[in-house]
């Protein structure tokens, strides 16, 4: 059988493709593909179990079993499809996130911008650029805004991150919370904007005044 293998971040750049056809014995497992594609690529030894992996769009276990045609994604950590959460190229309009959770029974909403900052790490920034897996990051984003809704009802969530290349100032991400009250606005979109960089499979990469590298490329 065979399957695609698709790509991200440090991963991508080290192996040198987006996306890998691979051929697998029928009834291969997740664990066979990534100890087959360790030979080639050392790349998979380095980053070892922090490289997770997606089947399909979904979290998949190392013990899972692979099928012809499956479309098999490895996600270095991150640094990070419904309506209201969606990946974009284009430059972020914070009124248009806003206006996602806006409403009847809304009276309280908070906002959080994320902007590219000009230093980090004792660094000077010159641009960023982030890489998505997009319609998996859509999905967990929505995700996100569901639990938010169950552990504050009456909460509204939206989401929206960039792709691609942003300058300083250019926003990264704009988080909108809408509750019936201003506590739980405050709770919810900082729980939003915490999962986000633990989750959700976006990459970022830092082009520094002293060369570039991945944020999230460590051992």
């Amino acid at each position: 059988m065979r399957v695609i293998v698709k790509l991200f971040g440090a991963v991508r750049e080290a192996v040198g493709e987006k996306e890998l056809s691979v051929q697998l014995a029928a009834g291969a497992h997740v664990a066979d593909l990534r100890r087959l594609l360790a030979r080639d690529h050392p790349v998979f030894e380095r980053f070892g179990a922090r490289l997770a992996a997606a089947v399909n769009q979904q979290t998949a276990a190392e013990g899972d079993c692979l099928r012809d045609g499956d479309e098999v994604a490895f996600l270095p950590p991150v640094a990070g499809g419904a309506d209201d959460c969606w990946i974009s190229d284009r430059p972020l309009e914070v009124g248009a996130v806003v206006a996602r959770v806006s409403g009847p029974g809304i009276g309280g909403i908070v906002t959080f911008l994320g902007a590219v900052r000009d230093r980090a790490r004792g660094r000077e920034i010159e641009h960023l650029e982030y890489e998505a897996y997009a319609g998996m990051a859509e999905r967990e984003m929505a995700k996100i805004a569901e639990q938010a809704g169950q552990r504050w009802p009456g909460v509204r969530l939206a989401i929206a991150h960039r792709s691609g290349r942003l300058e300083i100032g250019e926003l990264a991400v704009v988080v909108a919370a809408g509750a019936p009250h201003r506590a739980e606005a405050f709770e919810a979109c900082r729980f939003a904007i915490d999962t986000l960089k633990q989750s959700v499979p976006i990459w970022k990469k830092e082009f520094a005044a002293d060369g570039e590298y991945w944020v999230d490329d460590r051992p």
